[in-house]
């Protein structure tokens, strides 16, 4: 069938186990790789933005100290210096090609210098240097006058540039001699001689010259380091990874297998013993107390437990088909005497054999639906009711049934299951009496209360249960006096059928020394 193979392949669950874990893992790894990556390029970049920057940091802090632009040390990394206007002002040594800045070019542009800004002095020197020429007697003894215009003077040159100031600060701008607190980045590739054209990290630095003319330096640091540890990083989880992930799966399915090989043990024992249909043999259990190994414990109780049925079931025919070969054997004897010698016929004897085969087929058939796990009807019953009925239908017998307190109470149930458990309580306990049996019903055992059970005891005045049997009488088929014929002792399904009905109506049925002497058998039930 196409497709069997794979369905197969993964209906088995160490191929599942494996995958599932090898597929955590992979996702696993894939996000830690890229992160790691993430965090590697990340850092890698702050480190050639930063040497980008102190280089530019560097050029912009020469040229605001009043530093000539081809007296600048431009050597090392690409430079690119533009002015206001977009012009190239300066490039490093050895560049020859450009992008990714405003201005690609690469060859400086000559720019006349701005006249440097004139320095005040006195308004009227040359009429003072005439004065002094003239000898005035009150210049050259330094008249106040004078004084107080010089000092006038630098007042107001002092304000001019105070007002400069303000209007700078205000403007935002840079003054003369400034540098630009913010650096700007970008990406580029520029062609060095004897290096060749590689990609860089480009820092934007804008300083103002003493002269104030504006200038924007372009410092570039290499890329090629970080690229070269990315892509390595790259390759090693490219190559690594799969590697990793076909650790994991070899791992995985080693170890799961080896888990599982119990199950398969497991498995195979159960095969064997399913061809085999021998339930005494077992699986095999392996040392380690883990969840396998209370798998083969359960599997083996259950083993055990269905053995213990079978065997069961199997003695039960068989004793079946003892008890019931008996009065069928003697009901044909009579009837084929009967038939050859009508005068000889038994009719009571027949008439007796037929009622005990009726017994022991209604006995049988109870069995058998107490056994197919039958629940007792929900009706409500007075133990004392069954009670007085039954020892109504019993006033002829051999042995006299004596009626002790009778306490009204209710119980949840079968009324007829119930009142066939008296009657098998009675007919035991008058097999096995000597004069008489007692029975009654109360609510609890004389001096104590016990409010939620109804207790209905049986006692016989006969020899009693030996200790050690008194379990073994409420087994199926099991008679104590074997001397004891068939027709008296009945078939041994009596106090079986009346211990399984009690433990369906959700009680117990017990048996101990009565005070006459003999039995004593208390069926506790609960009380609705």
């Amino acid at each position: 069938m196409p497709g069997s193979g794979p369905r197969r392949l993964f209906a088995s669950v160490r191929a599942r186990a494996t995958l599932g874990a090898t597929a955590v893992v992979a996702l696993a790894l894939a996000a830690a790789g890229a992160a790691v990556l993430w965090l590697l390029e990340d850092n890698l970049l702050r480190e050639v933005e930063l040497r980008a920057e102190v280089r530019a940091r560097d050029i912009a802090g020469q040229l605001a100290t009043g530093t000539a632009l081809g007296e600048v040390d431009t050597s090392d990394d690409p430079v690119q210096v533009l002015d206001d206007a977009g012009r190239v002002r300066a490039v490093s040594e050895g560049l020859v090609a450009l992008s990714g800045t405003p201005n690609g070019s690469v060859d400086p542009v000559a720019v006349p210098s701005p006249s440097p800004t004139p320095t005040p002095g006195p308004a009227d020197g040359t009429a003072d240097g005439d004065d002094d020429a003239d000898g005035d007697a009150d210049d050259d003894d330094g008249d106040a006058d004078d004084d107080a215009d010089d000092d006038d003077d630098a007042d107001d040159d002092a304000d001019e540039r105070g007002d400069d100031d303000s209007d700078n600060a205000t403007d935002g701008g840079l003054g003369p001699g400034q540098v630009d607190g913010d650096v700007d980045f970008v990406d580029g590739t520029a062609t060095v001689e004897d290096a060749g054209r590689a990609d860089y990290r480009f820092a934007v630095a804008e300083v103002v010259t003493p002269r104030g003319e504006a200038l924007t330096v372009h410092a570039g640091a290499p890329l090629a380091v970080e690229q070269a540890a990315l892509e390595t990083i790259r390759t090693a989880l490219l190559v690594g990874i799969p590697l990793m992930l076909v650790v994991v799966a070899a791992t995985t399915s080693g170890v799961v297998g080896r888990a599982l090989r119990p199950v398969e043990g497991i498995r195979r024992g159960m095969a064997e013993i399913t061809r085999s249909t021998d339930l005494g043999r077992r699986v095999p259990e392996p040392g380690v107390r883990d969840e396998i190994g209370r798998l083969a414990r359960t599997t083996n109780e259950t083993l055990a437990a269905l053995e213990a049925s079978v065997e069961r079931q199997r003695r039960f025919v068989a004793d079946a088909s003892h008890e019931l070969r008996s009065p069928i054997a003697s009901l044909r004897t009579q009837l084929e005497v009967g038939a050859a010698h009508p005068e000889l016929l038994d009719v009571s004897g027949a008439v007796q054999d037929t009622v005990r085969l009726q017994d022991l087929a209604a006995d049988l058939l109870l069995l058998a639906r107490l056994d197919a796990g039958e629940h007792p009807a929900g009706g409500r019953v007075a133990p004392a009711d069954v009670v007085r009925e039954e020892l109504a239908r019993r006033r002829c017998d051999r042995v006299r049934v004596v009626a002790g307190p009778l306490e009204d109470a209710e119980v949840t149930g079968s009324r007829g299951q119930l009142a066939r458990v008296l009657g098998n309580l009675l007919d035991n306990a008058q097999r096995h009496a000597s004069a008489s049996v007692r029975v009654s019903v109360r609510t609890g055992p004389p001096g104590a209360e016990e409010p939620g059970h109804v207790v209905l005891e049986v006692a016989d005045d006969g020899d009693g249960v030996p200790d050690g049997q008194r379990e073994r009488i409420f087994e199926r088929f099991v008679r104590l006096d074997d001397a004891r014929s068939r027709d008296e002792g009945g078939a041994g399904l009596g106090l079986a059928i009346a211990r399984e009905v009690a433990v369906r109506h959700g009680g117990s049925l017990t048996v101990s020394s009565a005070p006459e002497g003999g039995a004593l058998f208390a069926l506790r039930l609960p009380l609705s």
